[in-house]
C-alpha cells in the first residue's frame, strides 16, 4: 500500500475520477435543461375537464397538463373532499390561457374533483399576437363581415399571414426608413444653425425634402389603413370553457391548431417549426411569448465586436511583455496587475464602463461630433458598442496569459536563428513566433468567447435592455448602429425568469433559452478550436 501511494497512482485515479464526475455533473445538466426546454415547443393534448366544486356544483375546464405533483392530503382538509384516508393528493397544473375570460394563465385542479377527462378532437389551440393563448371551439367562421364554411380556415390563415407581412414591412422598412431620414434632416437642420451656416438655400432644400418624405410617409399610411381594414373583417368566434362567446378578429391570430387530430409525424413537424420560429420571431407580451432573434443576435454581434477588440489588444500587449519589456521592477507590476485585473468582480467592470466609456469618452463624442442632437445622447449612452469594450477589458487579462504562455514554450534558439539569417526582430516575430504561437492565441480568445458570452451583469450597465424596438444593424445608413442598445440571452434568461408577471408561463422559456445560449457558446468555441487545430496543423512542422 505505501508503495502505491509513493507511485502516485492514487492521484491519477483521484484526478479521474474528479473529471468523470464533473463531466457526468456537466451531461446531466445539459440533459436537464434540454428535456425541460424542447418539451415547450412539443404540441401537447389539450385536455377538457368536467368537475366538482367545493360546492359542489360542475365546472369544465380547458387546458394543457404542463406539471403533476403530489400533496400532503392534510394540506386540504379545508375542502370538503372524500380522499378515503389517503395520505397524498395528486394535482395538475393546466394552462387555461383566455385571459380576457380568467385572471390567470395556469390553474391547479386536484384529482379527486374530475369526474371526468377526455381529449375532443374539436378543440382549438389559438395562438394570438396578444393575451396569450386561447382554448376553446370554433362557433363561426366569418368572411369579410358574413359567415363562410369551416373549411376556408387555412385559406383565411393564409391570407391574413399575408397582410400582416405586408403591415410589417411597411411599418418596419418603409416609414421606418421615412422617419429615420426626416430625422437625419433635422438634425442635419439644427447643426447648421448651431454652426451658423444654414443658408436660404440649403434651408429650402431640406424643407423640400422633408416635404416630399411627408408626401410619402401618407402615402404609406393610407396603404397601412386599408390592410388593417381588409384584415379587422375577418372574425373567428369561439365558444369558451365557461359558454361564452368570444370573438377573435384574424389580426390578433399567428396560428390555429386542432392539436388532439395530429399524430405523431404532424406533431413532429410543428415541433420544428416552433422551434423554427422561437428563434426567427421577435418577442411577445413582456418576453414570455414568441421568439428570441434580437437575444441571439444581439449576443453574437456583441461577442464578435469584443473578440475583434480584444484579440489585438491581447496579442499586442503579450508581445511587449515576453518580447521587449525587460525585467525590472515595473513589467513584474504589470503582470501582478494583469493577474489581479483576471479576478476583479463583473461588475466592477459594468461600473467601470458606465463611468468611463459610456458618460466620460460617450458624452465627449457627442459634443464634438453631435452637437446637433443634444441633450439626447447618441453615443452618451449604454450601447452595443460600450458592452462590448467592457467585456474586451473583461477578458483581455485571459488572451495576454494565455498568448504569453504561448510565446514562452517557443525556443530561443529559432529566434538567435532566424536573427543570425539576417531577419529583423519584427520580421522574427511576424514570420517565425506568431505563426507558432497562434494555437496558444486561439486558446485565450477560445476563453475569452466563452467567458464573454455568459456575462449579464456588467452588461445591465453598459447597453443591454428588456426590449430592443430596433436591431443594431438594418437597412439605414450606417446600417451598423452601435450607439444603439440590445438584447442578450443571458439577461433575457434573467428578466424571463424573475422579472415575468407570469412565473408559471415562463419557467420553460427559461430553460429554452438556456439551452439556445449554451448551443451558441458551443458553437462559437467550436468554431474557434476548428480554427486552432488548422493552425496547429499548419505550423506543426515549423515548431518541431
Amino acid at each position: 500500500m505505501n508503495k502505491w501511494f509513493k507511485s502516485g497512482s492514487p492521484w491519477i485515479w483521484l484526478s479521474a475520477g474528479g473529471v468523470s464526475i464533473s463531466l457526468i455533473s456537466v451531461i446531466g445538466l445539459l440533459w436537464l435543461i434540454a428535456s425541460r426546454g424542447l418539451s415547450y415547443f412539443w404540441p401537447a393534448d389539450i385536455y377538457q375537464f368536467e368537475m366538482l366544486d367545493q360546492n359542489g356544483k360542475k365546472t369544465q375546464i380547458i387546458g394543457e397538463i404542463y406539471d403533476r405533483e403530489s400533496i400532503p392530503a392534510r394540506q386540504l382538509s379545508h375542502l370538503q373532499l372524500d380522499l378515503a384516508d389517503a395520505e397524498e393528493v395528486e394535482r395538475l397544473l393546466v394552462k387555461t390561457g383566455n385571459r380576457e375570460l380568467v385572471s390567470l394563465d395556469f390553474r391547479w385542479i386536484l384529482v379527486p374533483q374530475i369526474i371526468e377527462q377526455s381529449t375532443p378532437e374539436d378543440i382549438v389551440l389559438i395562438e394570438r399576437r396578444t393575451n396569450g393563448n386561447f382554448y376553446g371551439y370554433i362557433d363561426a367562421l366569418i368572411l369579410d363581415g358574413q359567415q363562410v364554411s369551416l373549411d376556408r380556415l387555412p385559406e383565411m390563415l393564409a391570407r391574413v399571414t399575408e397582410f400582416q407581412q405586408q403591415m410589417e414591412e411597411l411599418q418596419k422598412v418603409d416609414i421606418g426608413a421615412i422617419n429615420y431620414q426626416i430625422e437625419r434632416l433635422r438634425l442635419q437642420e439644427r447643426k447648421h444653425r448651431l454652426e451658423q451656416t444654414l443658408t436660404p438655400d440649403t434651408e429650402q432644400a431640406i424643407s423640400e425634402q422633408v416635404t416630399e418624405l411627408q408626401a410619402d410617409y401618407q402615402q404609406l399610411e393610407q396603404e397601412l389603413l386599408a390592410l388593417r381594414a381588409k384584415v379587422s373583417r375577418d372574425q373567428l368566434k369561439m365558444r369558451a370553457m365557461d359558454g361564452q362567446i368570444v370573438t377573435i378578429n384574424f389580426e390578433h391570430i399567428l396560428k390555429v391548431s386542432f392539436n388532439n387530430l395530429l399524430h405523431f409525424g404532424e406533431k413532429l413537424m410543428m415541433f420544428f417549426s416552433q422551434i423554427a420560429s422561437f428563434i426567427s420571431d421577435d418577442p411577445r407580451e413582456a418576453n414570455t411569448e414568441g421568439g428570441v432573434f434580437p437575444a441571439i443576435f444581439g449576443t453574437v454581434l456583441m461577442v464578435l465586436l469584443m473578440t475583434v477588440i480584444v484579440s489585438p489588444l491581447g496579442v499586442v500587449a503579450a508581445i511587449y511583455l515576453h518580447e521587449y519589456a525587460g525585467n525590472n521592477a515595473l513589467t513584474k507590476l504589470l503582470r501582478i496587475a494583469v493577474i489581479n485585473l483576471a479576478g476583479v468582480p463583473s461588475i466592477v467592470y459594468g461600473v467601470f464602463g458606465l463611468g468611463f466609456f459610456v458618460y466620460m469618452v460617450g458624452g465627449s463624442l457627442d459634443q464634438l461630433f453631435y452637437p446637433e442632437t443634444l441633450p439626447s445622447p447618441t453615443f452618451g449612452t449604454p450601447g452595443v458598442m460600450w458592452s462590448a469594450i467592457t467585456l474586451a477589458i473583461l477578458t483581455l487579462p485571459v488572451v495576454i496569459v494565455s498568448t504569453e504562455e504561448g510565446l514562452s514554450r517557443i525556443p530561443g534558439s529559432m529566434r538567435h536563428g532566424s536573427l543570425a539569417l539576417g531577419a529583423t526582430k519584427a520580421e522574427t516575430l511576424w514570420r517565425i513566433i506568431l505563426p507558432i504561437a497562434s494555437p496558444a492565441i486561439m486558446t485565450g480568445i477560445i476563453l475569452a468567447i466563452a467567458r464573454a458570452a455568459g456575462e449579464v451583469a456588467p452588461l445591465m450597465l453598459v447597453g443591454v435592455v428588456k426590449m430592443a424596438p430596433n436591431l443594431p444593424l438594418d437597412g439605414n445608413f450606417p446600417f451598423l448602429h452601435l450607439d444603439r442598445k440590445f438584447m442578450h440571452l443571458g439577461f433575457h434568461i434573467y428578466d424571463v425568469g424573475f422579472q415575468s408577471p407570469n412565473v408559471e408561463a415562463a419557467r420553460p422559456l427559461v430553460y429554452a433559452t438556456a439551452l439556445l445560449l449554451v448551443t451558441i457558446i458551443v458553437a462559437l468555441n467550436m468554431t474557434a478550436v476548428s480554427i486552432r487545430n488548422r493552425l496547429r496543423e499548419k505550423y506543426r512542422t515549423l515548431e518541431h
